[in-house]
């Protein structure tokens, strides 16, 4: 083909002109440019040691980091791929996207020579991907022609389109006193079993978003169907891209997935459409990259977690937002140790660098209030940009009726509150029930925004 392959593992140029007529499919594209400068291409190695979740590679020296190697054993056939995640020396390190049985010494690595990429196009919707791009829900391959780097720069702060207009979800609370907007990142922060994947199903179905994209990562592989059939349903998978990697999965592939529905909701975002991304959980994706970080000799700082983890969620979080091209609005979900989030490092650092928070409390969900959001301590940082001074002023009387009734909530249980003590808290009781049934809906139900500002109107009288 014009190519010399030595016994070094490097490819020398002998016709270039007769290499790349032979190379239709551009597979041999980096090879060819390394020789155009003159450079010497290694473009193979031999796995030289495998621990734990590393792999660490040898005489791989054209590898870069985030690129992706194919681990091949000519005498099996099996496959295996990994991410680039490090140098050390000659040395390359790995982290398999898959499980390591199998590895070998005798195993070849080559070298892709190009970013992580991901297939994209409209013909994901409905489908359910995994963390490499591919579809898993055996409904046959996409129509995709078009591949974008699953790593890719947030909008210039500069051009991003500022948030000005609400974004109806469909839930009364939300939509009432944490009115969210288009391209807003908001962080939904539960302890386990206190909703976040219900109030998620309920976003996906009445938001009023063209495209949702769901990652789901770390979770049980039985919840994964319960949530598409159940949570979803089919008027929400219709519009809708899944990504998922379970709790089985390898870190790498955990971590992935969140960048890959990212990069799916760019795509998207950039072709001029409204995306909504949710994600649950950026616990289990800030774990996994500890995982990842723990396995390259990054040192424990804060609950375990390593540097890299709080470098790496920022750099997520900027990439949601809007551009000049279209909207990303974005929810996190967040899985608490404890509703107290003074010792929980990710909570606490995801709650700042977010535009709003959600608090679903268990107290509310132990009553059968559902959605269980604990308006006092939940906040949206640009409902005031997005909302009238009606609406701004009666979700501001919601919060102290409700604030007010809580003050008094054990003197009314106990019977020491007298009526005509305070007229302020005589309204707020008097208001209570009907601030319930306004912060109360079903799961299946899509409240309409209008009548949700008439109906908070009201409770508030």
């Amino acid at each position: 083909m014009g190519l010399y392959s030595g016994t070094d593992g490097t490819i020398r140029l002998t016709n270039l002109s007769a290499a790349m007529k032979h190379d239709r499919d551009g597979q041999w594209a980096p090879v060819f440019n390394a020789i155009r400068r003159g450079e010497s291409l290694a473009y193979r190695g031999r796995v030289a040691e495998a621990r734990g979740t590393l792999i660490t590679v040898t005489g791989l020296s054209s590898a870069r980091i985030g690129e992706l190697c194919v681990l091949k054993d000519q005498h099996t056939g099996h496959e295996l791929y990994g991410e680039v995640i490090g140098i050390r020396g000659n040395q390359i390190l790995l982290t398999p996207l898959g499980p390591l049985e199998g590895v070998s010494a005798k195993m070849e690595v080559i070298s892709e020579g190009e970013p992580a990429t991901v297939a994209v196009g409209h013909g994901l919707l409905g489908r359910v991907v995994d963390a490499h791009g591919k579809v898993i829900d055996g409904k046959g391959d996409p129509e995709c022609h078009q591949r974008v780097s699953i790593y890719q720069n947030a909008p210039d702060p500069l051009h991003r389109a500022p948030i000005c207009e609400p974004l109806v979800t469909g839930v009364k609370a939300i939509d009432s006193a944490l009115t969210t907007g288009i391209g807003q990142r908001v962080g939904i922060f539960a302890m386990a079993g206190g909703g976040k994947s219900t109030l998620l199903g309920m976003l996906a179905r009445g938001a009023q978003a063209e495209i949702n994209v769901i990652v789901l990562i770390g979770e049980r592989g039985r919840e994964v169907q319960e949530f598409i059939e159940d949570n979803l349903g089919e008027q929400g998978l219709q519009k809708s891209v899944i990504v998922l990697a379970t709790a089985d999965r390898p870190a790498l592939e955990r971590s992935r997935a969140a960048c890959v529905g990212t990069a799916i909701a760019e795509y998207f975002r950039d072709q001029g459409k409204s995306v909504l991304l949710m994600m649950d959980s950026v616990t289990r994706y800030a774990r996994a990259l500890r995982d990842v970080g723990l396995a390259l000799g990054e040192p424990p700082v804060r609950r375990g977690f390593t540097p890299s983890v709080f470098s790496m969620l920022p750099r997520l979080f900027e990439r949601a937002g809007n551009n000049d091209k279209g909207s990303m609005t974005a929810f996190y979900t967040v899985l608490l140790e404890e509703e107290e989030q003074g010792d929980d490092p990710v909570g606490e650092e995801v709650r700042s660098l977010l535009d709003g928070h959600i608090i679903l409390s268990r107290k509310l969900a132990s009553a059968a209030h559902y959605p269980a959001i604990d308006v006092l301590n939940s906040a949206s940082r640009v409902m005031n940009r997005v909302v009238t001074d009606e609406h701004l002023g009666a979700a501001k009387k919601l919060r102290e009726n409700l604030a007010r009734y809580q003050e008094v909530e054990l003197l009314l249980q106990l019977g020491e509150y007298k009526t005509g003590t305070d007229a302020n808290i005589d309204a707020a009781v008097s208001s209570y029930p009907r601030l319930m049934s306004l912060l109360r809906q079903s799961e299946y139900d899509i409240a309409d925004f209008d009548q949700t500002f008439v109906s908070l109107q009201e409770a508030c009288q």
